[in-house]
C-alpha cells in the first residue's frame, strides 16, 4: 500500500527558506518518479516539479524554477522540496505524489 507522509511545512516571512520532507513506503521507490504539487487557497492543483527515479532528470514549473530545488534519499526513502526566496504566491498546502497517490499535504503560509 503506498503510503506518503509529508512535513516541514510552516509560517515563514517573505524571502525566506522552508524545506519540506515527504516519506514513501509500500513501493519501489527508489525506480519511481516522484512528484510535488500544490493548492493554493480557492485554486486548484498546481504541478511544481518531478524528479525521476534515481534524479537524473529533474523538473520545475517556471514559478519556482531558480528558487526551489527537488532532491531524493532513495537510502531512506525520502523526497525533498527545498524552497528559497518564498513569496506570497508560494502559499498553499503542498503534496508529493506518486502517480495518482497524494500524501496528506503540509501548509506552507508565506506572509509579508
Amino acid at each position: 500500500q503506498v503510503q506518503l507522509v509529508e512535513s516541514g511545512g510552516g509560517w515563514v516571512e517573505s524571502g525566506g527558506s522552508l524545506t519540506l520532507s515527504c516519506a514513501a513506503s509500500g513501493f519501489a521507490f527508489s525506480s519511481s518518479t516522484m512528484t510535488w504539487v500544490r493548492q493554493a487557497p480557492g485554486k486548484g492543483v498546481e504541478w511544481v516539479s518531478d524528479i525521476s527515479g534515481f534524479g537524473s532528470r529533474i523538473n520545475y514549473a517556471d514559478s519556482v524554477k531558480g528558487r526551489f530545488a527537488t532532491f531524493r534519499d532513495n537510502a531512506k526513502n525520502i523526497l525533498y522540496l527545498q524552497m528559497n526566496n518564498l513569496k506570497l504566491d508560494d502559499t498553499a498546502v503542498y503534496f508529493c505524489q506518486r502517480g495518482s497517490s497524494r500524501g496528506q499535504g503540509t501548509q506552507v503560509t508565506v506572509s509579508s
